[in-house]
């Protein structure tokens, strides 16, 4: 007889205004015989997030669910829930996200990890449910992730929308996170996840990703994520800055945290100059600009960009509008093996 599979990872879940899919997530996570616990954080929701949650329990004693009175953050919500847990490894599920069948076991396959990520497909929202028939096979190809390739790989480029390795979902080892003390920045709501693995990999964290696809990210035009704050990219700047002020880094990795660093920077003021122009008038924008000449080049190449941005062709594996055609996005490039059954 085959022994049961042991039940040792914990499952995060943070979510905010999620009754329409947070059963859908959960459901995914408690059908994996390797989750232990599914520890739920609405996060201030003003809907029936937490109703909706308690009612996908299976009864197994593995779901608990935690509310928030008031919105803290992706970052503080999975830190209490990392608190409030037990299980020595840790995944997170966005509450619109779900697993494929078998993705701990995969996972969980491979050895010599402090991480471990798979691929994810990103899936139209309205064909979610028929997306399991859809996912290609794919050899697992498993490699370590260093942090130069993770910072690199974290610079996203016009035409090319959202497609960072940030986006990965890995599987970590509490006992490293305990070791180096880390937790998520809660001053951040915008690459909390960058910051967490780009100080894990700076500790020298084993990040191992496989091109396995076990984790379905569903695209939808009003999703959460695809929505921050000017001062969400300058809080995401200062963090780069923050490990840059650590000892111990190479000079390839302080280069290119620095070019992360300049590429947010960018973005930051690019949307500081518009939220002036917006709110304030043209003239206080160009008095801005007049003042910060370290920040003209971002803001007249992103204007520039953003002006002929139709004319350029989208060449995104990431969460762009499906339109609905049923389509199948990976994040991770890699050669099919065979169809899904």
């Amino acid at each position: 007889m085959t022994s049961a599979a042991p039940t040792n990872v914990c499952i995060i879940i943070a979510a905010k205004n999620a009754a329409d899919t947070i059963a859908r997530a959960i459901g995914s996570a408690l059908a994996e015989p390797e989750v232990a616990e599914v520890v739920v954080i609405d996060d201030g929701s003003t809907d029936d997030t937490a109703a909706a949650a308690r009612a996908a329990d299976d009864a197994s004693g593995r779901l608990h669910v935690v509310r928030f009175e008031e919105n803290r953050g992706p970052a503080a919500a999975r830190n209490h829930a990392i608190a409030v847990s037990r299980s020595p490894l840790l995944g997170v599920l966005d509450a619109d996200d779900f697993f494929f069948p078998g993705r701990m076991a995969r996972l969980l396959a491979q050895d010599g990890w402090d991480f471990v990520a798979d691929n994810i497909a990103f899936i139209d929202a309205a064909q979610a449910t028929a997306a399991e028939r859809k996912i290609e096979r794919f050899a697992p190809s498993p490699r370590l992730l260093d942090l130069v390739g993770f910072v690199d790989g974290n610079i996203s480029r016009r035409g090319v929308r959202r497609g960072e390795i940030g986006f990965l979902k890995p599987l970590m080892r509490r006992s490293f996170l305990d070791e180096f003390h880390l937790r998520y920045n809660e001053t951040l709501r915008l690459g909390e996840d960058f910051d967490l693995y780009a100080r894990a990999l700076a500790q020298g964290a084993r990040y191992k990703i496989i091109h396995s696809c076990g984790y379905a990210a569903v695209v939808r035009g009003n999703s959460l994520s695809g929505s921050h704050r000017t001062i969400d990219l300058r809080r995401l700047y200062e963090a780069d800055r923050a490990i840059l002020a650590g000892t111990g880094l190479s000079g390839d990795v302080a280069a290119a945290l620095r070019r992360h660093e300049r590429h947010i920077r960018g973005r930051y003021e690019l949307r500081h100059f518009l939220d002036l122009k917006n709110h304030e008038g043209f003239a206080s924008a160009f008095a801005y600009a007049l003042t910060h000449p370290a920040a003209l080049p971002a803001i007249v190449g992103g204007i520039v960009g953003d002006k002929t941005e139709r004319f350029r062709r989208s060449t995104s594996p990431a969460p762009v509008a499906l339109g609905g055609t049923g389509d199948v996005r990976y994040l991770l490039e890699g050669l099919a093996v065979d169809r899904a059954e």
